[in-house]
C-alpha cells in the first residue's frame, strides 16, 4: 500500500492544502476525502477525478468534502461513470441533505446514488474495499453531536481524520498492532475540536515514535524542531506501507 498526501494543512491553511489523501493499492486509487483544494492538488499532480476509483469519506466539513460537487459532476457528465462511495452509514444522509444537496440536485438528479454507486461502512467493523485494503471506522470525537470518523486500516495503520485527544483510543490502538498513526495535529493550543501538539507530546515514547503529524497550519516550520521522534507528514510525497 501507497499513500500519497493531496494536502496536509488545516481547515485554515493556505500553504499546504487540504488534508486529503490518496492510497494506492495495486492497479486501484482510493481518495480518502475530498476537500476544497483535492481538485487543484490532483491537478499539479497531474491526474483527473477520472484516476480515482474510490472515494472514502470521513465527515461532512468542506475541507474534507468540499471538491465533491465538482467530482460528482465531472465523473458524471465528463467521464460517464459512477464511482464507489465508503461512507459510515451514520453520516450518508447528512452528506446529502446538509452539504451536496443543494449544488448537485438536478430533475434528473434528485439522490446522492444517482452520481455514487454507494458502499455504507458500519463502525467498528473492517471492511475488505479492494484485495490488500481493510477499512474499519472509528467514531472519534471532534465536533459534539456530529459524527466523525477515523480509519484503521488493514489494521495496522491508523488514519484520523479530524478528532479531539484521545491517549485512550491509541494506546488501543498500539495493544492491537497498530504501528504507524498519521494524527492530525493544531500546532497552538487550545485545541477545542482538534489534538495539540502539546497534547501528543505528553504520550509515551513508544506511541510518539509512531506518529506522523498532518492537519497542520502555515507555521509548521517553526514547530520542526519540537517534534521529539514525531514526523510531519509532507503533501504530494509518496509512503510506503506492508
Amino acid at each position: 500500500m501507497n499513500l500519497q498526501m493531496l494536502g496536509t494543512g488545516s481547515a485554515f491553511a493556505k500553504k499546504y492544502f487540504n488534508n486529503n489523501a490518496l492510497f494506492y493499492v495495486g492497479d486501484r486509487t482510493i481518495m480518502l476525502d475530498c476537500g476544497i483544494t483535492a481538485p487543484l492538488s490532483l491537478y499539479q499532480l497531474g491526474k483527473t477525478f477520472n484516476d480515482i476509483d474510490a472515494l472514502l469519506i470521513s465527515h461532512i466539513h468542506a475541507d474534507h468534502i468540499g471538491g465533491m460537487e465538482e467530482f460528482a459532476f465531472q465523473m458524471k457528465f465528463v467521464y460517464n461513470r459512477k464511482p464507489l462511495l465508503f461512507i459510515s452509514e451514520a453520516i450518508v444522509d447528512s452528506l446529502w441533505e446538509n452539504a451536496l444537496k443543494g449544488g448537485l440536485l438536478q430533475e434528473e438528479c434528485h439522490s446522492l446514488d444517482h452520481y455514487f454507486d454507494i458502499k455504507l461502512l458500519k463502525e467498528g467493523v473492517s471492511t475488505e474495499i479492494y484485495p490488500g485494503f481493510c477499512v474499519e471506522p472509528i467514531l472519534t470525537k471532534h465536533i459534539p453531536n456530529k459524527s466523525s470518523f477515523s480509519f484503521l486500516i488493514n489494521g495496522n495503520f491508523f488514519y484520523s481524520a479530524d478528532m479531539r485527544f484521545d491517549p485512550d483510543l491509541l494506546e488501543e490502538l498500539v495493544a492491537r498492532g497498530c504501528e504507524t498513526i498519521f494524527h492530525d495535529c493544531q500546532l497552538t493550543p487550545p485545541g477545542v475540536v482538534h489534538t495539540t501538539l502539546e497534547e501528543l507530546l505528553t504520550l509515551p515514547e513508544s506511541i510518539q515514535e509512531r506518529i506522523w503529524l498532518m492537519h497542520y497550519d502555515d507555521s509548521k516550520e517553526n514547530y520542526e524542531q519540537e517534534m521529539r521522534s514525531m514526523q510531519f507528514v509532507e503533501q504530494h510525497r509518496i509512503y510506503s506501507f506492508e
